[in-house]
């Protein structure tokens, strides 16, 4: 919805204005549509505003409550503000707007920090609270909107991006050695709270946090998902029909708390596919749907068009569809790379970031199917770790880590290789009694810390790139509740995805459910020849790639001696990896 940035001076003196001009041309792509800083003694806030709510001036921020006391920067949308509205009214609390903006505002006044568990939507929040002299910050419970924030001995300084925060020239830009090791293992997943720098930090999902002036900081966890059976048993067709009611009511929440239309991302998998069909169900007519498609290599395919197009056509969507030549991927990646709040390598990032672009002429709001396949065990991988047998480290790890440790140990230089920080992270989210089995963990450990720095974050960042809001029904937290006390056998039917597939069945194409698994294809970033070959060589052979030292040149010589022949166990190009995380890099810090 917007772009958001602060900071709180520890000295008591006030903030530089020029962080605030530095830090809102940071954020300025996520909100075109307004702009606003506010000063008050050590504290400073502003806002880049995306109008999808309230769409008058009434909806500007800073936003201030009616006493004068608390003022907030928000990024998100609060699906059900409509109600907390009537009961916040009710108590007797004032409003001037008609935003989701001002329901947070009086719903800290009423109830404090747990104002946070009232709230159903998607959101990253800060609130200065006069009274109290302490910044009160938030993010919603999956991670869907992002909330970064760098301490220093000056002050603490928070924005929706790295890029605004390295933009005050306050943060420490070396190399996090654990985030490193995320980074190559877990394909490009840093969870919260780390990141590939030191100096820069991000709020993780379902936290709230309150720094104080003398740079105290408080965190606490409001939220915690829990994957156990019901009390009471229930049949396959009765989870079938829960499910579709609670993914139908998610859908019809994003569709109706927007004053702007909203449209449909259409991939041509089930996911995107299935939200149509429900939109349709829930009555809507001429639904606005997008695909996008890339030049073919010999080995796969780069378009889904077949799929998305019967999907269209089943429901006379006003689809819109675009093909992007290979010379304009390559010619863009510098701008997507630039508009990436972390170094994402999943091949679809790019994909995103130019759809998004061409969506953005036409819609303010579009839903997207991120999620379902974490949520509803899509990934070809959990079946294989369901069969596997061992430690849930050894059932886990061969099926999902990029590198083993030794690999780590041989992609990078000498002073990177430490501990093995990704096994570690593994044992620790999949050793937890808030899951009943060891699927249950595997679920819970990919939609509580995986999937919000991979498809997530990818989405959010390529969409708001072009003050473009991706909104995902199957990350309601509501809906990720109930599937979680769904037994996995269910989810795992029909090599993946079985509950969806058999909510699916008549709503939408037999050969749109029955087609294997696709990935977003964009085959020129996988199959690497020609000049994007050259451009990833050119990457890490070159002055700053060498002296930032990062890899062993062994290594990398051996990748780009050998381009095609290194793949994750994902089927990820390891030199793609590889030459991304040294471009983000140049692009960022230099």
């Amino acid at each position: 919805m917007c772009g958001l940035f602060g900071a709180l001076s520890f000295s008591g003196e006030p903030v530089e204005p020029g962080f605030a001009e530095a830090m809102s041309d940071k954020v300025a792509r996520r909100g075109p549509d307004d702009r606003g800083e506010w000063f008050d003694g050590p504290v400073m806030l502003g806002h880049r505003r995306l109008a999808i709510i309230d769409l008058s001036p009434q909806g500007h921020q800073p936003m201030h409550d009616v006493g004068g006391q608390l003022t907030i920067v928000f990024n998100g949308t609060i699906y059900n503000y409509p109600e907390l509205r009537e009961q916040l009214i009710a108590d007797g609390y004032a409003f001037h707007s008609h935003s989701d903006t001002e329901v947070i505002l009086n719903a800290y006044a009423c109830w404090g920090e747990q104002c946070t568990e009232k709230l159903h939507g998607m959101f990253a929040f800060a609130i200065w609270d006069k009274s109290a002299q302490s910044l009160f910050l938030a993010r919603d419970r999956i991670g869907i909107k992002p909330l970064y924030y760098a301490r220093t001995s000056e002050g603490f300084y928070f924005a929706s991006n790295p890029q605004a925060l390295l933009a005050t020239g306050q943060c420490d830009t070396a190399i996090d050695p654990v985030g490193l090791h995320y980074q190559l293992s877990l394909h490009a997943v840093i969870p919260a709270p780390r990141t590939i720098l030191k100096g820069i930090r991000k709020c993780q999902p379902a936290f709230q946090m309150r720094v104080a002036p003398d740079g105290s900081l408080s965190e606490t966890r409001y939220w915690s998902l829990q994957a156990h059976r019901p009390s009471h048993a229930m049949s396959a067709q009765e989870w079938n029909d829960s499910i579709h009611d609670a993914l139908m009511e998610s859908v019809k929440r994003r569709l109706q708390i927007a004053d702007v239309p909203v449209g449909v991302l259409l991939s041509g998998g089930l996911d995107s596919s299935l939200l149509v069909a429900l939109l349709a169900e829930a009555g809507v007519g001429q639904i606005k749907t997008y695909s996008i498609g890339f030049e073919d290599q010999p080995e796969e395919r780069g378009n889904e068009f077949e799929f998305s197009d019967a999907v269209a056509q089943m429901y006379n969507t006003e689809h819109h569809k675009y093909l992007i030549p290979n010379d304009q991927v390559l010619t863009r990646l510098p701008e997507a790379v630039r508009a990436m709040a972390e170094p994402m390598v999943g091949q679809d990032a790019v994909a995103f970031f130019l759809l998004a672009e061409q969506v953005s002429k036409s819609v303010k709001v579009v839903q997207s199917g991120q999620g379902a396949d974490e949520v509803f065990a899509g990934y070809f991988w959990y079946g294989r770790m369901q069969e596997s047998t061992g430690s849930p480290l050894q059932r886990f790890a061969p099926h999902y880590v990029d590198r083993d440790h030794a690999e780590f140990c041989d992609t990078v230089a000498a002073q990177y290789q430490g501990e093995d920080h990704s096994s570690a992270l593994i044992e620790q989210n999949l050793a937890t009694d808030a899951a009943h089995t060891f699927m249950d963990a595997v679920l819970r450990f990919d939609v509580t810390t995986l999937v919000v720095d991979d498809p997530v974050k990818r989405v959010d960042n390529m969409t708001m790139a072009w003050g473009l809001e991706a909104r995902v029904p199957f990350l309601d937290h509501a809906l990720i509740e109930l599937a979680a006390s769904c037994p996995p056998e269910l989810k795992l039917k029909h090599q993946g995805k079985g509950i969806l597939k058999e909510i699916a069945r008549g709503k939408i194409p037999d050969a749109v459910i029955d087609r294997p698994k696709g990935y977003f294809p964009m085959p020129a970033l996988k199959y690497v020849r020609g000049d994007f070959y050259q451009f990833m060589a050119d990457t890490l052979n070159s002055q700053a790639s060498r002296e930032r030292g990062i890899f062993s040149r062994v290594y990398l010589d051996r990748l780009l001696n050998e381009p095609e022949q290194h793949f994750t166990r994902l089927n990820g190009s390891k030199l793609w990896h590889s030459a991304l995380l040294e471009y983000w890099l140049q692009q960022h810090i230099g």
